[in-house]
């Protein structure tokens, strides 16, 4: 699963890396971003790549409620194009969550702790996301998103089970594109290849999503366990 991740860069990042359109993106830097906030998002829109802030908690259109976005943070590829909540986004309402790194906790005698997962290339993630709209009873537009996991690589498995869907090139390109068939989106979630994620351990201070500064991504001195 992935329930905390940073993005502390400037938004020029977005359109070095992927040439989004940030014109009316407003972002200062979050190294400790939890459920609920507003993140920016890449969406193809009028066949444009365009950054925008959107909400982290998926609300299905049909939903009653707000409060479903609380449990869908993340959305299982294996079952998104059946479930209820993610099928038609699936289809048409893809985007990509940019991040600098991800945290994720590991199990050790003193505790668990919590690891920062980023590319060692130095480059923003791409996490592959759904995106939907949903209108208030007081007639508010609310447009949120949820982050696809996939099954964690050898390397990612020493921290947890899953991992986010995490895109590059040619993919990247046809996971934004709403044409793209639905054979082909499938072929996409795997998991990223070995020896393109690094990790190290960082305070547990942050498991308080209040606790967002930059110290939060500084190493925390304890022994990692986590393969090279």
């Amino acid at each position: 699963m992935c329930g905390r991740f940073a993005f502390k860069s400037p938004p020029e990042r977005l359109h070095a890396q992927f040439g989004a359109d940030i014109t009316d993106l407003q972002w200062t830097p979050h190294f400790n971003i939890g459920p609920q906030q507003l993140v920016p998002v890449l969406r193809t829109v009028d066949g444009q790549r365009r950054a925008a802030l959107l909400r982290w908690g998926l609300i299905p259109s049909w939903s009653k409620a707000p409060t479903i976005g609380h449990r869908l943070i993340n959305a299982r590829c294996e079952t998104a194009a059946t479930k209820p909540a993610f099928r038609a986004a699936l289809r048409s309402r893809r985007c990509i969550v940019p991040a600098d790194g991800f945290f994720e906790w590991q199990q050790q005698a003193a505790g668990k702790q919590p690891f920062f997962i980023h590319r060692r290339d130095g480059a923003l993630l791409a996490m592959a996301g759904l995106w939907e709209h949903w209108t208030s009873p007081a007639g508010e537009n609310v447009i949120t998103f949820t982050i696809l996991t996939t099954a964690a690589n050898t390397w990612m498995q020493a921290l947890h089970d899953r991992m986010p869907v995490i895109l590059e090139g040619e993919a990247l390109n046809l996971w934004l594109n709403p044409t793209t068939p639905p054979s082909q989106i499938q072929a996409l979630f795997r998991p990223l290849v070995l020896d393109t994620l690094a990790a190290y351990p960082v305070t547990p201070a942050m498991g308080n999503v209040r606790h967002d500064s930059p110290d939060i991504l500084d190493p925390w001195p304890v022994v990692s366990s986590l393969p090279t």
